[in-house]
């Protein structure tokens, strides 16, 4: 670790490297993904793009847990409720909006759930029914 200056007992704390070459990685993936996303003209997120492209580094590179591909996405979920923030900021900026819309807000979240919830039954229905056919 390197020392400080003009007092040889006393060590400077130095960020992690791997972790910052992480995060440019992470970084990277996502500026790609916003590329492509815009290249393309699909309509995705460039962010969700970005993600895929870091599963693809990560499948192959295979890095360990030392690796600065594995120790910045641990330190971003290690702090992921600051991420929130800028969420709940957004909900308070809009609250207004969001009271005048309530109704049909409140009816697409409930009609989003409840597609869901009967798309997983009959999913989890149509796998119990194969598992008790093989076996």
């Amino acid at each position: 670790m390197p020392r400080v200056a003009g007092t040889p007992d006393t060590l400077l704390p130095v960020a992690n490297p791997p972790v910052l070459r992480g995060i440019l990685a992470l970084l990277g993936c996502q500026l790609a993904g916003e590329v492509l996303v815009r290249l393309t003209g699909i309509e995705f997120p460039g962010a969700v793009v970005g993600m895929l492209l870091f599963f693809v580094v990560l499948r192959l590179r295979r890095p360990g847990d030392s690796s600065g591909l594995v120790a910045a996405p641990k330190l971003l979920l290690t702090h992921l409720h600051l991420l929130f923030i800028p969420a709940g900021v957004g909900i308070v900026v809009y609250l207004g909006r969001i009271r005048d819309d309530a109704l049909p807000l409140a009816a697409g979240i409930w009609v989003s759930w409840l597609a869901g919830f009967v798309v997983t039954a009959w999913v989890a229905a149509l796998l119990l029914r194969l598992g008790k056919d093989r076996g």
